[in-house]
């Protein structure tokens, strides 16, 4: 989002609403002040969803937006609410649904009520557009627009950011694999751990490096002690400064069951990095297989330790792939290019002319 905000035109306004979330989402507040954006963090939050909505729509007044963007189930409905106590016109972004949990799957069920009454969603990814068109959006709102990165924020490869992710390691590696997201089912961490297992006997200097919390930490740190890989697979829980070692890594692996559009990954193509994906949701349209990097099947380890035996065994491919990785991500998926859609978007759904 910030991205975003910091290439519209200069002659737009941007400002940044975030629901609390017991402090989490501070340092994206403070980043967003730091760059001279009004932010702003939410005084009501879940379960006051009607006093939410109240005080979104008074920051709209006295901020005379013209449009409100939301992201998530959550500043969807909420947005949806705000917009309508208003007549801004509300934009949802769908980056994609999980089902993970009978809760998971209610807030989704909830969220798709609200983009049907959405001006429009912008899905971040052409599987995605299917998705929210067959939760009810029409197609004339229905717009895709892929996620994007800014690879001049991406930290080069350097010694330091090196020695940090070997440290992680009990017994530090010569290759370091990379992965990152929640610890969550629909990740398919426990797949990956797998996959290592049938990888590891051939490459015992490889390291797989997994950044991100959640649920299913103690449970895969279980799997990964069945397999007695604690010297070679680590959970290094929650990294917020990502993209300063990413890299700084040899590969990247996703091993997801389900996605819109991993910014990882684009942060990987744009660093370079060869990565080993699984074909779901907006994967297979930004990497071509055998080209900016190798596809695999989702929820098969065999597949996956086979994807990523090819990527370890062949160094020189390896190296071809993220080079035209990193090709594609800087002449396809970036900032300046997000940004000319999204405005276009703005202007339709205001029906204010240039």
């Amino acid at each position: 989002m910030l991205g975003l905000c910091q290439s519209l035109p200069t002659s737009d306004r941007s400002k940044l609403l975030s629901f609390g979330e017991g402090g989490r989402a501070r340092p994206l507040l403070e980043r967003a002040r730091e760059l001279g954006f009004d932010a702003v963090e939410l005084r009501e939050n879940w379960p006051h969803l009607r006093r939410a909505a109240h005080e979104v729509a008074e920051h709209l007044r006295a901020f005379r937006a013209d449009v409100l963007c939301t992201s998530g189930y959550k500043p969807d409905v909420v947005g949806w609410w705000a917009s309508r106590l208003t007549g801004v016109p509300a934009v949802a972004i769908a980056h994609g649904w999980t089902g993970a949990t009978w809760k998971v799957r209610l807030n989704e069920r909830l969220d798709r009520w609200a983009m049907r009454r959405m001006a429009a969603v912008v899905s971040v990814s052409h599987a995605q557009a299917v998705k929210v068109a067959r939760a009810g959006v029409p197609a004339d709102r229905n717009v895709t627009i892929h996620n994007s990165v800014d690879p001049h924020r991406l930290a080069a490869r350097n010694h330091e950011a090196r020695e940090t992710l070997l440290r992680f390691f009990p017994k530090a590696p010569d290759t370091i694999v990379l992965a990152g997201g929640r610890l969550s089912p629909e990740k398919g961490f426990d797949i990956l751990i797998d996959a290592t297992a049938r990888v590891a006997p051939q490459h015992p200097r490889v390291g797989f490096l997994v950044f991100g919390d959640g649920p299913l930490r103690t449970a895969l740190q279980s799997r990964i002690e069945g397999h007695h890989l604690q010297d070679q697979f680590v959970l290094g829980g929650f990294q917020s400064k990502l993209d300063q070692l990413l890299a700084s890594a040899d590969m990247l692996v996703l091993s997801s069951h389900t996605e819109g559009l991993p910014v990882v990954v684009l942060e990987a193509m744009a660093a370079g990095l060869p990565i080993v994906a699984t074909r779901v949701g907006g994967i297979p349209e930004v990497i071509e297989d055998d080209v900016h990097g190798r596809l695999v099947n989702p929820g098969d380890a065999v597949d996956l330790a086979a994807g990523l035996q090819k990527m370890l065994s062949s160094p020189e491919a390896s190296q071809r792939l993220g080079c035209a990785a990193r090709t594609r991500a800087q002449g396809h998926f970036t900032f300046a290019q997000q940004s000319r859609k999204y405005r276009d978007l703005f202007t339709r759904v205001t029906g204010k002319a240039e």
